[in-house]
C-alpha cells in the first residue's frame, strides 16, 4: 500500500510531495536501534492530501491528529515496534475555569472506547463549549534554558527537532478574550516529544484558572481483571512521562511524577474489569494547584509533559532510554565537574584546599554545611571577603562554591508556610517547619542568592531545598494570592531562580528533582546514618547504592558521599582520618565513584595529609581524566553488590573509540578468578573486541551471536580490577 502526504516546510509553509511506502503505522520507520546507532532522519510534518490529517513523524514514532471538524490525536504509534498506544479519541486538553470544565479540542462519539477504527473519524462531531481549533504552526524547537557552559560536560548541545503548535478559540461567550496553544516538541533522533499549553486572557475580565490538565490520553490497555481485584493493575508502560513539576525525588520506579494521573475510564464500559478500575486513561495536571488568576494581558504556562516512547518491558533497556532523553532536553546534567565538599573553620582552610585541589587535579571546592561561610551575611565586608577567595581560587584553576538551607528551618511566624488546617505556621510542611518561598523572606532570599553569586564570582551553589511542595494558606505573602496558588507561584520562584544561574554558568547541586529546569546533580542513595557504620560496611553500601541509582539516572546527575572527617557518629572506624592510616580505603573508595562517573562529597578539611596519600589521590584522579569521556557514558548493569561474590558495572559508548569500561569488586577476603558472558551489544560492536586488563596488553575476542563474550578475570582480595574495549 502507498501513503501519498504532503510534507510541509518547517518554517515558510512552502508545499511539497512526499511519498511513504508501506503500512500507514508504520510509514517512514527507521531500521537501525536508536539506542546503538544515530538516526538520520530528522522531524517531518506531513498533511494527508485530502486535508484532513497532520502528522508528525521522525521515523521512530508517529502522531496523528484529525483537525475537523476539530483537532484530535487519533493515532499514536511507536515506529520500532508497531505498537498502537491508543484506543480511543480524547480531548487535547481540559480547561476548569471560574467553576465549569471545557473541552480543548477533541472529537465526541465514538461507538466503542476499547478500540477506534480509522472509518469512525469522520462520524465523530464537535462538543457543546469545546474550544475550536483555527490553525497551525511549525517552528524549530528552542530551548527552555541557555546553559552556559563553565564546566565538563560529555554533552553539551541541546537536542533538536521541530514544535508543531495548534491555536484554539472558545466557543463559549463568557470565555471571550482567552485563546489557547498546544504545543508539540518532536525531537530527532528519540522516540520523544513534549507537549505544553499556553492560555493568553487578551479580553478584560480575570480568568480563575481551577483545573489545567494539559494531556489527557485514552491509552490501549496491557491487563486486566475480573471482579474487584482490577485495583492490582498497573498502568500501560509504553510510555514514560516526566514533567518539570517533579519534587521530593518523585521520578523513580515506576516512573510517576506529582503531575502524572492514571484515572479510571468510566466511558470504557466493554473493559473486563467490571467496577471499570483499570486505570488507562492518563491525565497529566498539577493537583494541588486549584486557584491562579489569569489578568488581563497575563500569559499562562503549563507544565512541559515529556513523553517518551518505550519499546520493552526489560528494565536495562527501559533505564537506557531515559537516560538517553536527559542529554536531548537537559543537556546541563552532563556536567561533571570534580569537587571536594570543604568543612572549614577559617580562611586558611579554604586556601588549604583550594591548593590541595589544584595539585591533585581536582576542578573545584564546595564549602560544606557546618562550614565558617554564611551566604546570608549581606554585609559589604563579607562579600568583599569571599569575592577575594573566589579570585584565589581562579587564578589556581579551581572553582569555587558553598552550601546553603532553604527547607527544615523556622524563619519567622509571618514568613513560614501556614497551614491550612490550623491556620498556623506549625510543623505541618512535609520537612518540619519551613519558609514559604512567596513570603517576603523568601522573595528576600531569592534576591540574595542572585546578588552574592554576582558579587562574589562563586561558581557552584549547592541548595539545601530549596522548596518541597508544601502548600501555604497565607493571604499576607507577596509572592501568592492564596492556598489555591502557593504551590505554583512558590515552584515558579525556585524555576526563576535556578533558571537565572544556569544561564550565567553556575553549577546547582540541589537535593530535589529539579533537572528539568537547570538543577545538575541530586544525591544518590543519601543516608545519614549509613555515614556511621564502619568503612568495611560503607564500601558495600555505597556500590550498591551507585547500582540501584543509575537505573533512572546518568552518572553525572547523582552524587555520592565519603565522611573524611566523623559525619554525625561512628568514630574513627567510620572516617578516613587520619588519610594516611587508612589509604587502601580511600583509594576503593575514589575508585568505587570515579569508576563509576560519579562525584562524591569528599567531606573534610583536606584531601591528602602526606606525600604518599597526595600521590594516591592524584593517581585516581589522572585514571578518572584519562577515561573520562567512557565513565560518564551509558551503564550496563552486570552484578549487584551482595557480598557473597564479584559485583560490577559496565560503561558503554558506541560513538567513542574506547566502547566500553569494566569495572569489577571483590567483597570476599580471598582473591577469586570468575569468567562472565560480559554483555556488548549497545556498546556497538557487532564483530570483534579488543580488551585489556588495566594497562596490560589487549587481546582480540570474537563476539557471540548475542553480542557477548567470555571474560575471565582475576581479583585481589577485597579489591577491584578495570578492563577497557575497543
Amino acid at each position: 500500500m502507498k501513503l501519498t502526504v504532503q510534507l510541509l516546510g518547517a518554517l515558510t509553509g512552502v508545499v511539497m510531495m512526499a511519498a511513504v511506502v508501506g503500512q500507514p503505522r508504520q510509514a517512514g520507520a527507521v531500521k537501525t536501534d536508536w539506542l546503538v546507532r544515530p538516526v538520520r532522519i530528522k522531524v517531518q510534518v506531513l498533511r494527508s492530501t485530502d486535508g484532513k490529517d497532520l502528522i508528525l513523524n521522525n521515523g521512530l514514532l508517529k502522531r496523528v491528529f484529525r483537525i475537523s471538524p476539530n483537532l484530535a490525536c487519533y493515532d499514536l504509534v511507536n515506529l520500532g515496534t508497531g505498537r498502537q498506544l491508543l484506543r480511543a479519541v480524547r480531548e487535547e486538553a481540559r480547561l476548569t475555569i471560574d467553576g465549569r470544565s471545557y473541552a480543548v479540542g477533541g472529537l465526541r462519539g465514538q461507538p466503542e472506547m476499547a478500540y477506534l477504527k480509522p472509518a469512525w473519524l469522520d462520524q465523530l462531531r464537535t462538543g457543546p463549549g469545546d474550544f475550536q481549533y483555527t490553525g497551525y504552526q511549525v517552528s524549530a524547537i528552542r530551548p527552555e534554558l541557555h546553559w552556559k557552559k563553565d564546566f565538563w560536560a560529555l554533552s553539551s548541545a541541546p537536542g533538536t527537532g521541530r514544535q508543531l503548535s495548534f491555536f484554539f478559540r472558545p466557543s463559549a461567550p463568557e470565555l471571550d478574550g482567552l485563546s489557547v496553544q498546544v504545543n508539540y516538541e518532536l525531537y530527532d533522533g528519540i522516540p520523544l516529544m513534549v507537549k505544553s499549553l499556553v492560555l493568553k486572557n487578551k479580553g478584560k475580565k480575570v480568568f480563575r484558572l481551577e483545573r489545567v490538565v494539559s494531556e489527557v490520553l485514552a491509552m490501549a490497555e496491557e491487563e486486566g481483571a475480573v471482579g474487584d481485584d482490577s485495583t492490582a493493575i498497573t498502568p500501560p508502560k509504553g510510555m514514560y512521562i516526566e514533567t518539570n513539576y517533579a519534587f521530593n525525588n518523585a521520578m523513580v520506579y515506576p516512573y510517576s511524577d506529582q503531575t502524572t494521573h492514571w484515572r479510571t475510564d468510566p466511558a470504557y464500559t466493554s473493559q473486563v474489569s467490571y467496577n471499570k478500575r483499570n486505570p488507562c486513561l492518563l491525565e497529566v495536571y498539577p493537583g494541588d494547584v486549584t486557584g491562579i488568576e489569569l489578568r488581563p494581558g497575563e500569559i499562562f504556562q503549563s507544565v512541559r509533559t515529556h513523553e517518551l516512547l518505550i519499546d520493552s518491558y526489560d528494565r536495562e533497556r527501559r533505564g537506557l532510554a531515559i537516560r538517553r532523553m536527559y542529554p536531548k532536553v537537559a543537556p546541563w546534567v552532563t556536567a561533571n565537574p570534580i569537587f571536594m565538599h570543604l568543612v572549614s573553620e577559617n580562611d586558611q582552610q579554604v586556601l588549604t584546599a583550594i591548593d590541595q585541589c589544584a595539585a591533585t587535579g581536582y576542578e573545584a571546592v564546595i564549602l560544606s554545611f557546618g562550614s565558617h561561610l554564611n551566604i546570608e551575611d549581606t554585609t559589604a565586608a563579607n562579600l568583599r571577603r569571599w569575592q577575594n577567595m573566589a579570585a584565589y581560587a581562579h587564578r589556581k584553576g579551581v572553582k569555587l562554591g558553598c552550601y546553603s538551607l532553604f527547607s527544615s528551618r523556622h524563619v519567622s511566624d509571618r514568613d513560614d508556610v501556614i497551614d491550612p488546617k490550623t491556620g498556623k505556621p506549625d510543623v505541618h510542611a512535609l520537612f518540619g517547619q519551613a519558609p514559604c518561598f512567596g513570603s517576603s523572606w523568601g522573595l528576600w532570599y531569592r534576591d540574595n542568592i542572585k546578588r552574592f553569586f554576582s558579587l562574589t564570582g562563586f561558581d557552584l551553589f549547592e541548595n539545601d531545598g530549596p522548596y518541597p511542595g508544601d502548600l501555604c494558606a497565607s493571604t499576607t505573602h507577596p509572592g501568592h494570592q492564596g492556598l489555591g496558588d502557593s504551590q505554583w507561584q512558590q515552584i515558579g520562584i525556585q524555576k526563576e531562580l535556578y533558571h537565572w544561574l544556569n544561564e550565567r554558568g553556575i553549577y546547582i547541586n540541589s537535593p530535589d528533582w529539579y533537572f528539568l529546569d537547570g538543577s545538575n546533580k541530586i544525591q544518590m542513595g543519601y543516608k545519614e546514618s549509613n555515614f556511621q557504620l564502619p568503612r568495611e560496611q560503607q564500601l558495600m553500601l555505597n556500590r550498591q547504592n551507585i547500582y540501584d541509582a543509575l537505573w533512572e539516572k546518568t552518572t553525572s546527575m547523582g552524587w555520592g558521599f565519603v565522611p573524611l572527617t566523623e559525619y554525625g557518629g561512628g568514630g574513627p572506624a567510620a572516617t578516613i582520618e587520619p588519610l594516611k592510616e587508612h589509604l587502601r580505603d580511600y583509594e576503593q573508595l575514589m575508585m568505587q565513584y570515579y569508576g563509576a562517573g560519579i562525584q562524591a562529597c569528599y567531606r573534610g578539611p583536606r584531601l591528602y595529609d602526606s606525600e604518599q596519600t597526595k600521590l594516591m589521590v592524584t593517581r585516581v584522579i589522572n585514571w578518572y581524566k584519562r577515561y573520562r569521556d567512557i565513565l560518564n557514558s551509558d551503564v550496563i548493569h552486570l552484578r549487584r553488590a551482595d557480598g557473597r561474590d564479584w559485583d560490577g558495572i559496565l560503561h558503554v559508548n558506541p560513538s567513542l573509540k574506547t566502547k566500553g569500561l569494566v569495572m569489577l569488586y571483590n567483597p570476599l577476603q580471598s582473591a577469586i578468578t570468575r569468567t562472565i558472558k560480559l554483555p556488548l551489544y549497545y556498546s556497538g560492536l557487532t564483530r570483534d573486541a579488543r580488551i585489556r586488563e588495566q594497562e596490560g596488553v589487549p587481546h582480540t575476542y570474537r563476539l557471540n551471536r548475542d553480542y557477548t563474550v567470555q571474560l575471565t578475570f582475576h581479583i585481589p582480595s577485597e579489591s577491584y580490577t578495570w578492563f577497557v574495549i575497543e
